[in-house]
């Protein structure tokens, strides 16, 4: 027994049930302080890794735990709603967590390569390469940035690190103190002194940096009413359903009181052209007898045969759009040399084109509204560039894709994090769940229950003033990683000379 804990083989289980632990410390068990403890146990594998190769597989096999249990919704959208035979289903959702897996995997290489004893330099190493890995991650083909670390923080005190640098900033921050974790349990007294005091500091500055307002409320309290029509998924696109769909929506909006009514992703399941017209004026009719406006997903085909993926508006205000430009690879294009995949799938894959890179706000409801759609909102500098002129945000979603997975609690989580880095409230209207609405501090105040069809109505406060997010996105967190990463690489070559020259 002895034998094996000390072979390679223990060192790859471990790490393979670290990761797969760590998805705990996500929606929706949310156990913050599990990934101190999951990523203290990398570090130690780390530290014994013989070879960088070998930090590399360990690494590969972290990553495999975590996405494999993390990101096994993949397998639902494309078997369950997509109808890919199980085989191809599986096979696609294994190749797509293997992928992701490559990122910490590069992470342990890095590490291992420029290690040296001191233990500053593995405070140093393990943040960096862990952050600057996961940040490239989220921007490598378009991206993926899904279980990002600091998604795990949003209820920790580490989350109050969130205004000033961002998601992959409370990632750093969290793998640091991983790294101090390892460092009180294992070091000298000296170490384990400074260790412990480093990790108070953190958590309390956190915990100080929460009680901090980054933006001051904007104009009167706003009735809000999210409607959640809860069309399954398997029946939102038939024909014969159409016309139920319309109607739901419809006494929806008529049973809200809200002065601003927002309506989920493609929740008018046709392009918007070919909608009856008289169906759009009851609706805006019934705005404007409020003096309401009406947030409307709708997929949009312009004169030049274009597709979006759009939000249009109908009420008191001038009816205004906007078009998503952040696309989901498989979802709504397909890359080149994909395109079996459409033929493969049962879902309504189309070349949507992208939206504007610099979107303007939409002047709703005495607000200016930042809308995003479904995937956006894991993109922090994407959202960030509405801003700080929006006073509100609203992401707009069809999760229904994922059924009763892990990916709507998931989601949630990620729409809490970006009210946190931005100080602005967050309206989530969703087909099957989650519905919130979210405050500033990253709080859900009100929420539907999932697979349900209602209304979530509330007073919200717009927001105006930036935080030191909305100001620099995620520059300096990755310029802060690279540089560290490039003066252990210094200071290693460096020495590495020094001890050939003797």
């Amino acid at each position: 027994m002895k034998a094996f804990l000390q072979s390679p083989l223990a060192a790859i289980a471990a790490a393979l049930v670290a990761g797969a632990l760590t998805v705990a410390g996500f929606a929706p068990l949310a156990i913050f302080p599990l990934p101190f403890l999951t990523l203290a146990g990398l570090l130690l594998i780390w530290l014994r890794a013989e070879t960088p190769q070998a930090a590399f597989r360990t690494g590969f096999v972290f990553g495999a735990g975590l996405f494999g249990v993390g990101v096994s919704w993949v397998y639902v959208s494309l078997h369950d709603f997509g109808m890919m035979p199980a085989p191809l289903a599986a096979i696609g959702t294994l190749a797509f967590c293997a992928i992701l897996s490559l990122y910490p995997a590069a992470a342990g290489w890095g590490f291992a390569r420029l290690v040296r004893a001191p233990l500053s330099s593995v405070l140093i190493a393990f943040p960096a390469a862990w952050t600057l890995f996961e940040w490239l991650r989220g921007w490598v083909f378009t991206g993926v940035p899904w279980l990002a670390l600091g998604y795990s923080q949003v209820d920790s005190p580490l989350a109050g690190f969130a205004p000033l640098i961002g998601v992959y900033g409370v990632s750093f921050a969290t793998v640091l103190c991983a790294g101090l974790l390892v460092v009180v349990t294992t070091g000298s007294l000296r170490a384990r002194l400074a260790g412990g005091v480093a990790l108070v500091f953190a958590f309390g500055l956190g915990q100080l940096l929460m009680q901090m307002n980054w933006a001051s409320p904007q104009g009167a309290p706003l009735k809000v009413a999210l409607l959640q029509g809860n069309i399954p998924q398997d029946l939102k696109f038939q024909a014969d359903r159409y016309a139920m769909t319309l109607s739901i929506y419809k006494r929806l909006i008529e049973a809200s009181t809200g002065q601003l009514v927002v309506l989920p992703e493609t929740a008018i399941p046709r392009f918007l052209g070919t909608v009856d017209p008289g169906y759009l004026k009851d609706i805006a009719k019934i705005a404007l007898e409020r003096r309401a406006d009406v947030l409307i997903g709708v997929p949009i085909r312009d004169p030049g045969g274009r597709y979006f993926n759009s939000v249009v508006s109908v009420g008191a205000s001038p009816s205004q759009r906007y078009d998503k430009s952040h696309l989901v690879p498989f979802g709504e294009f397909v890359p080149a040399g994909f395109g079996w995949m459409v033929r493969t799938l049962a879902i309504p894959l189309a070349d949507f084109s992208l939206g504007p890179e610099n979107p303007r706000p939409l002047a709703l409801a005495g607000q200016l509204i930042a809308p995003n759609i479904c995937w956006e909102d894991a993109f922090g500098e994407e959202i960030i560039r509405q801003l700080p002129e929006a006073t509100l945000l609203v992401n707009v979603s069809n999760v229904a894709w994922f059924g009763d997975s892990l990916a709507p609690a998931q989601h949630l989580q990620i729409s809490r994090m970006r009210a946190l880095e931005t100080g602005r409230t967050l309206l989530r209207a969703t087909n099957t769940g989650m519905t919130a609405i979210i405050d500033p501090r990253g709080r859900v105040l009100a929420r539907l229950p999932q697979f349900t069809e209602g209304i979530l109505e509330g007073e919200v406060r717009g927001y105006t003033g930036a935080s030191p997010y909305v100001k620099v996105g995620n520059t300096p967190i990755v310029l802060t990683c690279i540089a560290l990463l490039a003066a252990l690489a210094f200071i290693r070559r460096r020495v590495g000379r020094v001890g050939e020259s003797r």
